[in-house]
């Protein structure tokens, strides 16, 4: 409800940090203004033109929606007009008032020194309203809610320093009027002419029409005589893009698409649009960004495709027609086969919604394949880069897909001990030696860990490539992504390994020296007693040639890394014990052996060694550090 008198209300602290950045001209490029107010004034038809679905008289005799833009030279005005939905006092309040959102206070995080990456900030964000105030120092809303008497107007008004007021007003016409009072020295965007060029560079996508005032000469009625009068013209083309046929839509209008519906003022990478007719009628347009915006790891977050029906706006967020690991997806999604008055509801159990998923993942995993085949990879790793952990979600969510997203997957490995994920499993394949069946991976913590582990000690010396995984999601993917193309997925630091078969680097299938493990049984025994309940067993290691020992887990037991993620986020993990693995050729191996009263500390060491490479902690750290001095000052002794 309104009140009666006019309030000031002052910006909370971020807010005024937000407005001072504006107003400094953090754009580099000024004219997007428009662009945001136009885009708004859209999304705001948009609103109105779903809302009168269930509510036709929202409509009454004001039906034909659009968006005008009007010029007051003299009084140095530009107003920004729709006749959609409309905002209340406490609506206008919380959407452009206190800007209290949480994208805010990320946003202002975000910022870097850099402009240009700023002005792609802004616009993902939500806050593009506030660009009116680089070309404004002053800026007034005046707004009525579709469906309120006219008494029920508002006018909200700031100078873009530390306060707004907000006060009731009597508006005849539903929707909002954005008024812009212009800086001096943004005189050029008076120019009518300017306006119309902004307005065809940005917005000549949107749906419906965008009028200016402009005058022309008209003969009078029986009279050779001209007179000058004014008329509406529609400036931009007014019709919905992804309707238009493929071969009469430019690159650069299905990119500024992407800008407008993505809030991202930079390119995609790639995109794909379709119009597909027969059983189920639908047109697609789908779009992979070059980056990934603030939100993407946010799950509280909306996620999805636009969803029209018949090209009327239903929903920004049509998470149910893209699964949730396709979330960085930008597009728009139109069908005749569901009902105008669809609800989330339907959505979820409509037959024809799963059908329409199932076509868009498949664009969407088609678009890839493409991208990841080109003979320049440089656009597919810009992907990966950014969203490659998000694609992995899918092994474990799309059973369906599994094998398609699989061939997109991209890992680091010991081929190039880079860390950069290049390498594909079709890569792997190739590269495999004479007698490998399996494919090998490591997974940990890092690159780093990973890079260093001593798991791969055999493999280095033997040249047999191991996939290095160090993304947190990767635990989960191995667990669900057990084999591919015939061949399964071999952890290398679980189960016992067999690499006998496997030709080395000069040809061999053998090592030269295999440890036997009845000649070391009783060191085995002693270390084994040392160490009691902390290991569940001691062996002899094939997998080590440098380190001295190493923690495995059996074939089907959770990795320390695994366990380790599990216990961080508040689960409770079974009391399992790992397998301490001994390198019976390593000079402090021999030297345990030949010290057997002080087999305890020994044996403890060896295995907190290997549980503190393998996981970066230890549970007490302290005694691991006594013992470790005691041992190096009794080996002093020992030598003098």
């Amino acid at each position: 409800m309104t009140t009666a008198t006019k309030e000031t209300m002052e910006f909370q602290a971020e807010a005024k940090q937000l407005l001072q950045l504006m107003t400094h001209s953090l754009y580099s490029n000024k004219e997007i203004f428009l662009r945001e107010l136009i885009s708004n004034a859209s999304d705001a038809c948009d609103k109105l033109r779903f809302e009168a679905i269930s509510r036709p008289e929202l409509l009454k005799s004001d039906a034909e929606l659009a968006i005008r833009v009007d010029v007051d030279e003299k009084k140095r005005l530009i107003t920004v007009s729709d006749n959609g939905i409309g905002m209340t006092r406490d609506e206008i309040i919380e959407n452009i008032g206190t800007i209290a959102r949480s994208g805010t206070k990320k946003f202002l995080e975000a910022l870097t020194e850099s402009q240009s990456k700023d002005t792609n900030l802004i616009g993902q964000f939500g806050v593009g309203f506030y660009s009116a105030f680089i070309v404004a120092d002053k800026v007034t809303v005046i707004s009525r809610k579709a469906g309120e008497d006219p008494s029920q107007g508002v006018c909200w008004t700031s100078e873009g320093t530390g306060t707004f007021t907000v006060e009731p007003i009597n508006k005849e016409s539903r929707g909002t009027d954005i008024i812009l009072h212009l800086k001096k020295d943004e005189k050029e965007f008076l120019d009518g002419f300017r306006l119309r060029s902004i307005i065809h560079k940005y917005s000549d996508h949107i749906s419906l029409p965008i009028i200016m005032k402009k005058t022309e000469k008209v003969k009078k009625e029986d009279s050779d005589e001209t007179e000058t009068v004014v008329v509406d013209e529609t400036v931009n083309k007014a019709s919905a893009l992804w309707t238009r046929s493929k071969k009469d839509i430019s690159d650069e209008e299905y990119k500024e698409f992407y800008r407008h519906i993505s809030h991202d003022f930079g390119e995609p990478l790639t995109y794909t649009h379709n119009q597909v007719e027969g059983k189920l009628s639908y047109t697609s347009l789908l779009y992979i960004p070059k980056t990934a915006p603030f939100d993407l790891w946010d799950r509280e977050q909306a996620h999805g495709v636009k969803l029209y029906v018949r090209r009327v706006f239903i929903m920004d967020d049509a998470k149910e027609l893209l699964p949730t690991y396709m979330r960085f997806v930008k597009g728009v999604v139109d069908t005749d086969d569901l009902p105008l008055n669809v609800s989330r509801e339907i959505l979820q159990q409509s037959p024809i919604v799963d059908k329409l998923r199932n076509a868009c993942v498949k664009r969407v995993l088609d678009m890839l394949g493409k991208l990841a085949k080109k003979k320049d990879s440089s656009d597919y790793q810009t992907f990966w880069k950014e969203f490659g952990r998000v694609l992995k979600e899918g092994i474990v969510e799309d059973h369906a897909n599994k094998d398609k997203i699989a061939k997109l997957l991209r890992f680091s490995s010991t081929f190039e001990d880079k860390e950069e994920q290049t390498v594909s499993l079709d890569d792997y394949i190739e590269r495999m030696k004479e007698g490998q069946d399996k494919i090998y991976y490591l997974t940990g913590e890092s690159f780093a860990a990973v890079k260093s582990s001593p798991h791969l000690e055999i493999f280095r010396k033997k040249g047999v490539e191991v996939l290095l995984l160090s993304d947190r999601i990767d635990e989960w993917l191995t667990s669900s992504l057990t084999e591919y193309e015939g061949k399964p997925l071999q952890s290398v630091a679980k189960g016992n390994l067999e690499l006998d078969k496997i030709c080395g680097k000069n040809g061999e299938k053998k090592e030269e020296k295999k440890t036997d493990p009845e000649e070391h049984k009783a060191i085995i025994e002693k270390m084994k007693e040392a160490l009691g309940d902390r290991a569940k067993e001691v062996r002899a290691s094939v997998r080590l040639t440098d380190s001295p020992s190493c923690i495995v887990v059996d074939e089907h037991e959770m990795s320390p890394h695994l366990k380790k993620i599990m216990q961080a986020a508040g689960q409770t993990m079974p009391d399992t014990k790992p397998i301490l693995e001994v390198n019976l050729d390593h000079p402090l191996v021999k030297v345990m052996e030949k010290d057997e009263d002080r087999m305890t500390d020994w044996a403890n060491f060896l295995f907190d060694q290997a549980m503190l490479r393998e996981t970066g902690q230890l549970d007490d750290p302290g005694t691991f550090s006594t013992r470790l001095n005691d041992l190096l000052l009794k080996l002093t002794e020992d030598k003098q």
